[in-house]
């Protein structure tokens, strides 16, 4: 019986605008499902631009910039990810207009939802993916955040107060330095029961050998 099983327990270090984070835990998810694991799922911080300006950045420019990408060659690159996304349900929808941002604010506002539960931090983990990279919302902008966090069910004024206090960033820094020095460098990292590192967005067949491995190991 599918609770009989003790759950297994999945870290996953992310940030929210990382596109292969969202593809990667979707196959994971779907993969779960498939094997009727049972699970809990912690979130963990991550900057992948942790000295971009509260104001944010063209992510057009911002790849340019980093990587050296071509037009051509972001083009390419953004059609594999919507295409990647697509197959797990998941709405990509890229333009010219579309930011990076500094992410350190989310993941305060994650830290607080984590206070709460781990499925208050999961929704609005949820949300803010949406947001970034299905509708394109302004995640600079601290009462964009809250409303995202009210529409998750989460208080919004607490929120916003949350986010104009800083009260978490202490911790935030911390975590991320723990991951960092666990050897965590990219993301996503997936890790299981503690032991088992997985990066990046490994396919949906590949994540259900991996859970069946470890229903293996387990039994």
């Amino acid at each position: 019986m599918k609770n009989s099983k003790k759950p297994l327990r999945i870290d996953i270090v992310s940030d929210v605008v990382c596109p292969w984070c969202v593809v990667g835990y979707k196959q994971l998810a779907q993969a779960l499902e498939q094997t009727d694991t049972p699970y809990e799922i912690h979130w963990h911080p991550f900057e992948l631009n942790s000295n971009m300006p509260s104001t944010g950045q063209n992510m057009r420019e911002h790849i340019t910039e980093k990587y050296g990408s071509s037009k051509e060659e972001s083009d390419a690159s953004r059609a594999r990810i919507t295409d990647s996304g697509a197959e797990v349900g998941f709405e990509f929808n890229f333009n010219d207009e579309l930011r990076m941002h500094n992410t350190f604010n989310l993941h305060q506002l994650l830290y607080w939802a984590g206070q709460q539960g781990q499925k208050p931090m999961h929704d609005l983990k949820q949300a803010l993916f949406a947001a970034h990279f299905t509708n394109g919302r302004n995640l600079s902008d601290k009462t964009v955040l809250a409303d995202i966090a009210a529409e998750v069910g989460l208080d919004r004024s607490e929120a916003l107060a949350v986010l104009e206090d800083q009260r978490f960033a202490k911790e935030v820094r911390a975590e991320e330095r723990h991951w960092q020095q666990q050897g965590i460098q990219s993301v996503p990292a997936i890790i299981f029961n503690e032991r088992y590192l997985v990066s990046g967005a490994q396919g949906v067949d590949n994540y259900v050998g991996i859970l069946e491995q470890l229903a293996t190991m387990q039994e």
